[in-house]
């Protein structure tokens, strides 16, 4: 399963909205999440692949297009070292 399709796959877990309507054009607004549900989700993706995602780095995501490409560079940093 690629990076994408599991972040989504836990945003929609968390969020309680079938995955396939996430795209990442899609918002934590969009799906009405609260910010507890941003919280979760951040620290569930930091723990599944074993990342962390600085506040300031999280604060300028726009959509999940942004989160799931830093969480791939992150991914790829990780296995270059």
């Amino acid at each position: 399963m690629s990076v994408e399709e599991q972040v989504k796959e836990i945003i929609a877990k968390i969020v309680h909205v079938d995955k396939s309507i996430l795209t990442r054009e899609s918002t934590f607004k969009d799906l009405k999440a609260d910010s507890l549900d941003i919280v979760q989700a951040l620290v569930a993706i930091e723990d599944e692949f074993d990342i962390e995602v600085p506040d300031e780095e999280a604060q300028k995501f726009q959509n999940f297009g942004d989160f799931i490409d830093y969480v791939e560079s992150r991914v790829a940093e990780k296995e270059k070292s």
